[in-house]
């Protein structure tokens, strides 16, 4: 079987790959895999490489405005194609929830949902916390058969690690299904759709070998891998 994997660029893969769920039926494969194709040449030719990011715990002035263009810095979108059969194995969009995300992403949160300067203070502060503990990100999936594509059951086609380019390879903690994503997954994640699996998934910052990123690395991932193939998703370090 021949397998291609085909990689969008953030501002392309979230808006595009949205807009197809919602207007392509999903049965439809082959329309569906034109639309790909498609995306994939204009991303090739008009977009540039993602982002490069920091793990660093710095202080941020993000206003709440701010959010989507965060949104977009820490959110990676691949695709796992069998050309021969004309199908899409696997579609995985996912955020990093990072130190420099989850601080955009309280900003955002309690001016829409009007917290006073010390309910922000308490939740900055507890989420910021997390992030010493946890890698989490938050996950959208869509496969060829839904039932394969739920990775909190065990007849999933695939496993997922966090990765990083020292040789880490880390089990997720912690895997949370999302089965109908509201307003807050809806408007905070606006890739997450009624056409697609949702999860939170967390992995350990240190185990009993250390951190699972390591404190050099030049680049973290999220593979998911199985019988069908592989497939990585990648966000580069500075």
């Amino acid at each position: 079987m021949s397998r291609r994997r085909l990689s969008f660029t953030q501002s392309l893969s979230t808006r595009a790959l949205g807009a197809a769920e919602f207007c392509i039926a999903p049965g439809n494969k082959l329309l569906r895999l034109k639309f790909l194709f498609t995306a994939a040449c204009l991303a090739g030719v008009t977009a540039c490489s993602a982002p490069q990011v920091s793990l660093a715990e710095e202080p941020r002035e993000y206003v709440a405005t701010d959010y989507e263009v965060v949104l977009a810095r820490w959110t990676r979108t691949e695709h796992l194609i069998a050309l021969s059969e004309l199908d899409d194995l696997l579609t995985v969009t996912a955020t990093f929830e990072s130190w420099d995300f989850r601080w955009a992403y309280v900003v955002r949160y309690a001016q829409d949902y009007r917290l006073s300067v010390e309910q922000r203070r308490v939740l900055l502060e507890a989420t910021l916390n997390d992030t010493r503990a946890h890698h989490q990100f938050f996950v959208a999936l869509y496969g060829n058969n839904r039932r394969w594509a739920d990775l909190t059951k065990p007849t999933s086609a695939w496993i997922v690690r966090l990765i990083d380019d020292k040789g880490n390879e880390t089990a997720p903690e912690e895997i949370v299904a999302i089965p109908k994503p509201g307003p807050i997954e809806r408007t905070y994640f606006p890739y997450a759709s009624v056409w697609r699996h949702v999860f939170r998934i967390k992995f350990p910052a240190v185990t009993a070998n250390g951190p699972t990123i390591a404190r050099d690395a030049k680049r973290v991932g999220l593979r998911f891998a199985g019988a069908q193939g592989i497939e990585e998703l990648h966000w580069e370090l500075r």
